[in-house]
Parts: C-alpha cells; structure tokens; sequence
C-alpha cells in the first residue's frame, strides 16, 4: 500500500510537468499546410511500392500520409532508407486491403506491407493518454511509462520525437502538413524536441541518443532547451535494456557519421555509459592513443559506407574495446600472471562487463575474440605458421586491425609491411620469407669442438 501511495505522489508531481494535448489544444490547433508549390518533396523520389500503399488506403476511404524521417530526408534531397506510413485506418483494416500485410506488435499494433524485400512499415494515429492515470507510471528509476492508443493526426503529432520528424506528406493533394514548426526548424537546420525536453527524455531516455545519431546524420545543431537536460538525465539510459542499446549502437556508429557521433556521445556525457571501460581509458591523461585508434577506427568505418562498402559491426567493437583490455592485461601480468591466462581471462572480463550494458551477440564476441586473439600470432613468421595463420577465416580483418594499430603508433609498422607482402607473394617467395634465420657454421663448429674436448679429457683421466 505504501509502496502505490508513493507511486501516485511521484505521478503528480511529473504530471505538472507534462505537457497535456488539451494544454496544447491540439483539438483546435491549425496546421500549417505546405501546398506542392512551397516545398521540393516530389513522388518521383517516393518509393513506387509506398505510393501503392497511399493511393489504396486512399481509394478504400481512409487518410494515409508519408510521415518521420523519410519526409526530413526528401525535403533535404536525400534518398530514404525507409518509407513509414500513418493512416487513421486500424491495423485489421490495413491488413484487410492487403494480402501481403502482416501485422505485428503486442503493446501498439503495426502492419508491415511485403513488396519482396521491401517492407513498407503502416501504423495507425496514436492517441493521447496523458488524461488517463491507469496508462501512466512512474518507474522506480524515474522514468515515465505509457502504453499506447489509437487516435487521431492532431494527437499523434504530439507522440512523435522531434519537430522535423513530425511533418506529414498528404497523398490527396501532395502537401505538407506541419503543427510544431517542424517546416522552420528543417529549414534553420535545428533539432528540437516536441513538449518538454526533460519528461520527453524520462518518457524513453533513448531519446537522447536519437538526438545526437539526427544531428550528426544530418548536420542539424540540437537545440538549447533540447540539450540542456541530456547531461543531468544520461543516467537513465543505464536502466535500457541491453539488447535495445545494441540496437541504438549499431545505429548510432554504423550509419556513416561515426566520428561525429563518437565526439558529441563523449561531449554530451553518454558514451561512458555505453562504453564504461573505454571512457576510463580514453579519460587518461598519459597518452592520446586510445582516442586517436578509436576516432581512426570510426573514420575507417564511415569511409567505407560512403563507399557503399559493408562494415562489420565486431571490428569496430573490438576496436572500443582494445585498450581496456590492453589494460586490464597488464594488471594481472604486474600480478604474476602468465601472459596467455592474464590475455584469456582478461578478454572474459572485459566482454562480461559490457555485454551488461550493451547486449553484444555471441556471434560477434567470438569474432571481437579472434581478431584480439591473433594479434600476438602476427609475430611469428617462420616456419608453417604464417600459412596457418593466413588460412583464418578472421585473418583480414585481424590484418586490419593490425594495420590500425600501425596507423595509430600501437604496433610496428614492419611487421604491417612484412604481412602485407607476405599475402601477395609467390610461393617461392613466401617460401623464403619464412625460413628460420641461419645460424653461422662457426658458432656450431665451436660448440661442438668444445663437446668433443671435454670428452677426451675425461678419456683420459
């Protein structure tokens, strides 16, 4: 009993910070509507199989618009990497006008619209449940919980993140319809949160990494009030669960602006809670190694996406994470440990603390191991080994890995340079290049001169 007592306290005290739909009187609120003439967003841009959605939940009676990112990315020029739709028809009625639809979701219904590979996500209007008290709590780490309701275009505006992610492309007359300035904020190149930034945040603190993944993607400056609670609120990012913070991960570093995205995490206080060790060691003041392999790593990553090259999400893992293993290698080898227990049980160590936080796949462990794993293999070069080693199925990207140390002064360039011939050379040259040294004939004749003497002063005594 005390326990909801306390519960319903916390809850007023928020609900005076919440922005209701009433307070905003989203009812009466009229929209600024872009005609075709006032904006650049033409369907030549749109995807075929996403005006076939529009146009048929239009011909069945319903209002469908394009909405989120696709519009912000069409009104900057850029191709969307995907196409959402909003429509006041609920999800039983969107999958009765498609065969190929397939709803999915258990807290708020989404029907997905197959065209092959492609998938055309269609949601219903959210509704506002700021009035009803059942629909909100508080968590005990103080932040907000709603479950979701139907409603209409004027109170799912209010359910989106921020301004430039809420502007609605109509299919019946090819306009624009904004209600939070988003239009003027686009324009001025400004991210900024719908409502409160500081409940926005409580509501789902991931919002706060969405922040700074839109800003650097799109060039955007985030706003005064829109910043200003990220620092004093990072905390609660550490009550996401892990495997949703993997996600955010692979978004946040993976889409071509990691550099950027790395710099404003650690500015703004939130990589040290995705990455914990790595903060502690970037923090140190002795060397500017760990930061320069980390953004090195980051730049190699985004070069090749803006080549249309894949990446692959465990180098880049392994590379935030080197050097807390580099460290915590030398701890135990300062302990007495031998060198393959303190690099066995440190690898442990480190994965098991940060899959904690952020919920790393197996599959991408195994592979961050391999390529720590074959670091010290680099050094041996005579003999079978080499080949064995260059057999590997990780042997590119540990040669890679190498070859960022090199760039960054952690390993010896001649070693890259010996590896990087070694790949491309004939068999009669690695042949040669892995014969054991040659040890003089004198230093032989000498040792065994010396055998033989001591042998003939014991015949004879």
């Amino acid at each position: 009993m005390g326990d909801k007592k306390k519960e319903h306290t916390i809850l007023k005290f928020f609900k005076r910070f919440i922005p209701s739909t009433n307070g905003r009187d989203s009812k009466n609120h009229v929209p600024q509507i872009y005609a075709r003439s006032e904006h650049n967003v033409s369907r030549a841009q749109i995807s075929d199989n996403a005006l076939k959605v529009l146009y048929r939940l239009k011909k069945a009676g319903f209002d469908a618009y394009l909405v989120g990112g696709c519009v912000r990315d069409l009104l900057l020029g850029r191709e969307p990497k995907d196409f959402d739709v909003v429509t006041n028809a609920r999800p039983e009625q969107v999958k009765a006008a498609f065969r190929n639809c397939r709803l999915i979701g258990r807290r708020f219904r989404l029907a997905h619209v197959y065209f092959g590979r492609e998938i055309i996500e269609v949601a219903t209007f959210r509704g506002d449940e700021s009035e009803q008290d059942d629909l909100l709590r508080v968590h005990e780490d103080g932040r907000l919980l709603r479950d979701n309701v139907f409603g209409t275009i004027e109170e799912d505006v209010w359910r989106r993140d921020f301004t430039v992610n809420a502007l609605y492309y109509n299919i019946r007359d090819f306009s624009i319809v904004d209600y939070t300035g988003g239009m003027q904020d686009h324009a001025e190149a400004v991210l900024k949160l719908i409502g409160d930034p500081e409940v926005r945040y409580r509501e789902d603190p991931v919002r706060m990494l969405r922040a700074i993944r839109f800003a650097a993607k799109l060039g955007f400056k985030i706003s005064p009030e829109t910043e200003k609670p990220i620092h004093t609120l990072a905390y609660l990012l550490e009550a996401i669960p892990a495997a949703r913070l993997f996600d955010e991960v692979l978004k946040l570093f993976l889409s071509g602006y990691g550099v950027q995205t790395f710099e404003m995490l650690r500015h703004y206080g939130l990589f040290k809670i995705l990455f914990p060790a790595t903060e502690q060691s970037l923090a140190k003041q002795e060397s500017e190694f760990p930061r320069l392999f980390v953004a090195r790593a980051l730049k190699n990553s985004d070069e090749r996406i803006a080549r249309g090259k894949s990446v692959t999400p465990y180098f880049l893992l392994s590379a935030f994470l080197w050097e807390p293993l580099q460290d915590r290698v030398k701890e135990k080898l300062q302990r007495g440990e031998s060198e393959i227990n303190a690099w066995q049980q440190a690898v442990n160590e480190v994965l098991s603390e940060q899959v904690k936080v952020v919920s790393i796949p197996k599959r991408f462990t195994q592979s961050m191991r391999d390529v720590w794993f074959l670091q010290s293999r680099f050094n041996r070069r005579t003999g079978t080994r080499p080949y064995r080693l260059l057999a590997h199925p990780r042997f590119r990207a540990a040669y890679d890995f190498l070859l960022l140390r090199a760039e960054t002064g952690g390993a010896d360039q001649a070693l890259v340079d010996w590896w990087t011939k070694f790949q491309f050379a004939d068999e009669a040259e690695q042949r040669r290049m892995t014969q054991p040294a040659k040890k003089t004939g004198k230093g032989r004749r000498r040792r065994r001169n010396h055998f033989r003497t001591d042998n003939k002063k014991k015949t004879e005594q």
